[in-house]
């Protein structure tokens, strides 16, 4: 019987995360794998527990999975929501409910910090993972996603 384990992220793990987010970007029509950049944004919410969480699936102490979860404030609810950043499971390890044991614990997590809301994008042609998401509560708004991309004048950290 394999040792399966939801636990938070570690700096240690960096590495693995960042493959995992390889993974991911190489799928998803609006993103690039780019090591460095997916460092750099796991390093910042690592460092201020108040920016997020990354969760870990372990199945005997390898990582098979993750989740990201970064924390707002809605004016619209009116306290604090979580954006959905990032859920992915190692190809190999994929179809044995490994996402769907993250997504759980990612909710469980926001229900007993008292969060009001979790919002997610999903590319729109990946049926699959809509299903999951479905299957637990999550539904289509009428909302529509737009972005405006921004490139730094200065290479420093941002700081707010």
């Amino acid at each position: 019987m394999s040792d399966i384990v939801i636990e938070p992220a570690t700096l240690e793990d960096l590495d693995e995360l960042s493959t995992l987010l390889g993974e991911l970007f190489s799928q998803e029509s609006d993103f690039r794998p780019d090591k460095k950049r997916q460092l750099h944004g796991l390093r910042l919410i690592f460092e201020e527990p108040s920016r997020g969480r990354v969760f870990v699936l372990r199945r005997d102490r390898t990582i098979v999975g993750m989740i990201n979860l970064l924390f707002t404030i809605s004016t619209a609810e009116g306290g604090f929501v979580i954006l959905l950043e990032d859920l992915v499971v190692h190809r190999e390890f994929r179809g044995h409910g490994y996402g769907s044991k993250l997504l759980q614990h990612a909710i469980d997590f926001a229900k007993q910090k008292n969060f009001l809301r979790i919002t997610l994008l999903t590319d729109r042609p990946e049926i699959q993972s809509q299903e999951l998401f479905r299957r637990f509560g999550f539904f289509e708004s009428s909302m529509i996603p737009m972005r405006l991309l921004l490139t730094p004048s200065l290479p420093a950290e941002i700081t707010l």
